[in-house]
């Protein structure tokens, strides 16, 4: 095997072992060790920081599949992170309607029309 191919081969695991990493701690993925899903988006958002990092120090260095690799994987990556934050944000309440000001109807009550017998 050439340095080429080997460093190659290196890249894409280093790669690789980061981007399995942020798909675990997302809890995309079973934590190996303990055989269950784990969330941790703090500790995800830093592998996916290493990674473009990474695409940051490399570019003009990588092959064109190499760049077309990992800008995918960042791109997933990024999607799969705004999914699982957004799961994490309380959802948006609806607003109560405001109380009538004194005087006034509630809107669920009709104003009563002077009536006089």
């Amino acid at each position: 095997m050439s340095t080429n191919e080997q460093l190659e081969v290196l890249f894409n695991q280093l790669v690789a072992m980061f981007h399995f990493a942020a798909l675990q701690q997302m809890g995309k993925l079973k934590n190996p060790m303990t055989d269950k899903i784990e969330r941790d988006l703090q500790q995800s958002k830093i592998s996916i920081d290493m990674l473009e990092m990474l695409h940051a120090k490399t570019k003009g260095n990588l092959t064109p599949d190499e760049e077309r690799h990992l800008s995918t994987l960042l791109r997933e990556l990024r999607l799969n992170y705004v999914d699982e934050a957004a799961k994490n944000s309380p959802a948006p309440q609806a607003e109560s309607p405001a109380a009538p000001a004194a005087g006034e109807a509630s809107p669920a009550e009709p104003a009563a029309a002077d009536q006089t017998p």
